[in-house]
Order: C-alpha cells, then sequence, then structure tokens
C-alpha cells in the first residue's frame, strides 16, 4: 500500500501536515536553548579543576578511549554490511576464537592509545603479555591503561549487545623509562579510574572515579558522548539475578541452594526473582547497575578459579559499582583488595546491590 493510503481519503495534505508537526517538534527539542549538552571532554575538564594538581593526564586518556569506541562502533553499526562479522581465523592468548571486530577493537584502543602523549602503555585480553610505548611522551606519562576490547563476542553475528570494558592505573614504575609488569599488577584498590562503553540501542559510555559513577550517551548528529546518567547509583536492593543457569550442574550444593532460594515462591520476600542473562558481562552489569541486582559467575568444576579475568573485567566492574555504592567480591573476599599475581588471572564474582550479594554470600559460606 503506498504510504498516502494510511490516511483517510488518501489525504496528501494530511500526511504533509503530519510530517511538517513532526519535523517541528523534533526541531524544538533539538535546538532547545534549556536543554544543554554537556559533551565527555567539557564534563572532564570540569572533574579536573577540582583538584588543584591535576595535570589534565586522566581526563585526557578518558577521551582518547572515548574517541577509540565512536570508532569501533561506527564498524559495529556496520556488521552484516561490511566483511566484519565472523571469526578471525586465529585463537587469543586464552585460547578463544577470536571474532573478525575483537581483532579489530584490539588495534583500534591500541593505536589510539599510543599516538597519545598520555598513556604509558597497555595490557588487552586479547594479548599475551603488555605493550610499552617506548616514545619519550609515553615513557614519561604517568598512566596505563588495561582494556577488554569487545566484551561479548559471542554475540555478535546475532546482533546482541556488546561493549568495550577499560581500566586505568597510575604508574608505580619509574617516569623517564619504559612501564614494566609491575604497573599493570595493582590491585583494584589502586584504580584512578574505570568504565565501559555498551554497543546497543543506543552507544553509552559509563565511566567512574573516586568522585562516583556518570554515563555518557552518544549524539550521533554531532558525534559526542553526552552526559546522560549524572550521578549514577546501583540501587540497595534489587530482584534479578544475572547468571548462566545452564551450568547448574557445575555449581556446588551452596550456590545451588541460592539458586533454589532466588527460584522459590515468597510473595512477602518478592521472589521469584526475575532471572535475566544476556551473556556479555557489559549489558549484564549495565542492567545492573540501572536497575539493582546480581550478576555472578561463580567457580565451578570445570572452572574452579572462575572464569572471568580480575584485570581485565572484574576490577573495573567492581570499581564502577562500589563507586555506585554496591558490592563486589568472590562470594568471601572483595574482588578489589586482591593482588594480582598474572595478567590473566581469574576470580569468581558476586556484584551487584548490597542485599542479593550478601545473601548469596550467607549460602557460599555457609
Amino acid at each position: 500500500m503506498h504510504l498516502y493510503g494510511y490516511f483517510p481519503n488518501n489525504n496528501h495534505n494530511c500526511f504533509q501536515a503530519s510530517i511538517y508537526y513532526f519535523c517541528r517538534s523534533y526541531q524544538r527539542e533539538s535546538m532547545n536553548p534549556q536543554r544543554k549538552l554537556m559533551p565527555l571532554d567539557e564534563f572532564t575538564i570540569q572533574e579536573t579543576r577540582k583538584f588543584k594538581a591535576a595535570t589534565g593526564e586522566l581526563s585526557a586518556i578518558l577521551r582518547d578511549i572515548g574517541l577509540a569506541c565512536k570508532i569501533i562502533n561506527k564498524q559495529v553499526l556496520k556488521a552484516g554490511l561490511v566483511d566484519i562479522l565472523g571469526q578471525h581465523g586465529a585463537t587469543n592468548v586464552q585460547g578463544e576464537e577470536q571474532q573478525k571486530l575483537d581483532v579489530f577493537a584490539d588495534e583500534t584502543l591500541i593505536n589510539v592509545l599510543r599516538s597519545s602523549a598520555d598513556c604509558a602503555g597497555i595490557a588487552s585480553e586479547e594479548n599475551e603479555t603488555f605493550i610499552a610505548f617506548d616514545d619519550e611522551f609515553s615513557m614519561n606519562s604517568k598512566y596505563v591503561v588495561l582494556f577488554d576490547p569487545l566484551d561479548g563476542s559471542s554475540n555478535i553475528d546475532v546482533n546482541a549487545s556488546i561493549g568495550t570494558i577499560f581500566s586505568v592505573y597510575k604508574r608505580v614504575s619509574e617516569l623517564g623509562k619504559p612501564c614494566t609488569e609491575a604497573d599493570f599488577l595493582q590491585p583494584g584498590n589502586k584504580l584512578m579510574a574505570a568504565g565501559y562503553v555498551i554497543y546497543g540501542s543506543s552507544t553509552m559510555l559509563v565511566y567512574a572515579t573516586k568522585l562516583g559513577v556518570n554515563g555518557f550517551t552518544l549524539e550521533p548528529s554531532i558525534g559526542e558522548f553526552c552526559l546522560s546518567h549524572p550521578n549514577m547509583k546501583c540501587s540497595e536492593k534489587g530482584k534479578i539475578y544475572s547468571i548462566n543457569q545452564g551450568n547448574t550442574c557445575k555449581f556446588d550444593d551452596n550456590m545451588k541452594a541460592f539458586l533454589d532460594h532466588c527460584m522459590e515462591d515468597n510473595k512477602e520476600e518478592g521472589r521469584p526473582y526475575s532471572h535475566r542473562y544476556i551473556g556479555s558481562m557489559v549489558a549484564d552489569m549495565h542492567r545492573t547497575l540501572l536497575k539493582g541486582g546480581i550478576f555472578i559467575y561463580p567457580a565451578d568444576k570445570k572452572n574452579a578459579n572462575g572464569k572471568l579475568r580480575l584485570q581485565y573485567e572484574c576490577n573495573p566492574m567492581s570499581f564502577i559499582i562500589e563507586a555506585a555504592g554496591g558490592v563486589s567480591n568472590t562470594g568471601k573476599d572483595r574482588i578489589l583488595d586482591i593482588q594480582p599475581t598474572e595478567l590473566h588471572q581469574r576470580v569468581p564474582i558476586f556484584i551487584g546491590s548490597k542485599n542479593l550479594v550478601e545473601k548469596a554470600n550467607s549460602y557460599t559460606n555457609a
């Protein structure tokens, strides 16, 4: 049917009027002088001014990461239209099949941060060891960056939400020389900043410092991340649990007992809780941050030390959640207090709303 056929008597004037009022309405909304957009660059500059001794290097790194993620987002949006989907034909250091977008995201972040004058080196989940930038400016930089370039890459081919996770540490090695492994093997309580970018129905960057957690949505018409979720908080109480329940047969009895608790019918306590699991930590944690709940990836018979990486996933997410008022631990120990012993160390994780994490811990420690 012709588009005009949806209007009574094929009224062309009615159609034109509808388009006119839609455009005027959109114009008023987008050009409203009362609606001030706060770009990521401006926000980080304002935050820097709160500290007299701040040099602006940390803010510059956050802006560089934002730039890299805009480049990655552009390729994600082309998935299915260009040859960017599917396996790359190699495995990463974890022994996992690399997707083409995994490799593109990894190379993009490395190249952008290498070109920065404020990053001394990087460590990536996709690479066996860290990379020290050896030019004069980089060797005098105070910060190193760790990242999972494309979390949830198994979801790429089915168009589900994926993301980038990053964290920033201040160097402990001598300035003027290349950074060392010790710079990357710091506990999460030494983090200067951490964040993630989620590529979903909209593209959003969330980052945390000790000042709090803020979210920025990519405004495609101007190509800028703009403040959309100031001072984000994780609800103290939650009613959503997120876990790969297909692995229940591998869990110990205490973990199974907690899942039974979540599924039990108890109207006074609002149970059963809702179960949601996407298979991308960024997507599951973004929902947990916004709506409350708990995300769990426990140790099991196959992964005695857990499956998620301490430095690339668990520490940055724990830093964000704790800055937003939530809780994160291994079932026993606080994630941010763990001293890493290797770059690709794995740990179990229980993270999210205080009430659900503490309840889960009461079962795992029984």
